[in-house]
């Protein structure tokens, strides 16, 4: 399986950990763990496995440095694959496996169930005219 391919298999909870180190860049296990503890009541260890599950599918890539306070590794996360991959992966994923493909449906879906500003809507008549 290819890492582009693992890309597709991020899981709900892995998401999370995924939009902090894109908000905010590589960084260490503990830092992530500071970013998404308080938000979600998880354990650092139930952070930390997402991290490795993560670095297993290829999907980050981590850095072991020496501690200075500690005799063990500080853990350093950087993504091997930007959102906007990511997004795209799953997006075509999903419009493949919930509207069969249909882009069309997949869109009257989400504009009839959501609350589009008016800025919002010319946006997407913008898009769909350059279509």
């Amino acid at each position: 399986m290819t890492q582009r391919k693992n890309a597709e298999k991020i899981t709900d909870a892995e998401w999370k950990v995924m939009h902090v180190l894109w908000d905010r860049g590589r960084l260490s296990s503990n830092d992530i763990v500071t970013a998404i503890v308080p938000e979600t009541g998880w354990s650092p260890n139930t952070v930390r496995t997402l991290l490795i599950r993560l670095t297993d599918k290829g999907i980050l890539r981590v850095e072991k440095k020496r501690g200075k306070e500690k005799d063990y590794p500080l853990c350093f996360y950087t993504p091997l694959f930007s959102r906007e991959d990511c997004e795209a992966v799953h997006s075509r994923s999903f419009l493949e496996r919930v509207f069969a493909g249909d882009a069309s449906r997949l869109l009257a879906h989400f504009v009839n169930e959501s609350s589009l500003t008016p800025e919002q809507i010319e946006e997407l008549r913008a898009k769909l005219n350059d279509l």
